[in-house]
């Protein structure tokens, strides 16, 4: 079974980043994030697109505890990254391979509410930097600003929008159905 263990909506209001018990999603994403609105600034590194406004389809975002765990363990952390330091919205158990889903997937939870999984979250070199200065190695050796992004260049999390408006709370179970092609066009290319 899956299920939410920790909600995050960042604002410039809870610097803290201080867990939610439950979450508002709209069509046009979480009420209270800084993320939340169909169109977002292109990043500053997209040369084709810099200074653009573009589809938002960074609404949420999603990581496991399994995920974090195992980036911490290729960090040599002494201890495990939490949640709020990668900034995800959403942290699920019982999903070991939650970025490996693909494009198209849903999670949908007991509310109704349904996110669309739109691609995998890269990791940020900024991460990188904040977790060095958080953690320790565990064999007390240096902890590099570029190990956050070689540890967790497979299991960064998801991002997405919403499809279908609702409520997650703490403690909710998640269904996940997996994206896959329509079986004619299977046949087709089969």
């Amino acid at each position: 079974m899956i299920r939410v263990v920790e909600l995050h909506a960042y604002s410039k209001m809870d610097p803290a980043r201080t867990p939610a018990d439950s979450l508002q999603f709209e069509v046009d994403g979480i009420v209270g994030d800084r993320h939340r609105g169909h169109l977002r600034a292109a990043f500053s590194n997209d040369k084709q697109q810099k200074g653009t406004m573009r589809r938002n389809e960074r609404m949420w975002s999603a990581i496991s505890v399994e995920e974090l765990a195992q980036i911490s363990a290729d960090m040599g952390l002494d201890g495990v990254i939490e949640p709020k330091d990668v900034t995800a919205n959403l942290c699920l158990e019982g999903a070991p391979d939650l970025s490996k889903l693909p494009k198209g997937s849903i999670l949908r939870f007991p509310s109704g509410l349904e996110l669309l999984v739109e691609e995998f979250c890269t990791p940020c070199m900024d991460k990188g930097e904040m977790l060095r200065q958080k953690y320790r190695r565990s064999d007390g050796g240096e902890l590099l600003p570029t190990a956050f992004a070689k540890a967790s260049k497979l299991s960064r999390g998801l991002v997405g929008i919403v499809e279908v408006a609702g409520a997650v709370s703490a403690g909710d179970t998640v269904e996940i159905i997996e994206y896959a092609h329509p079986s004619w066009l299977r046949k087709a290319n089969g």
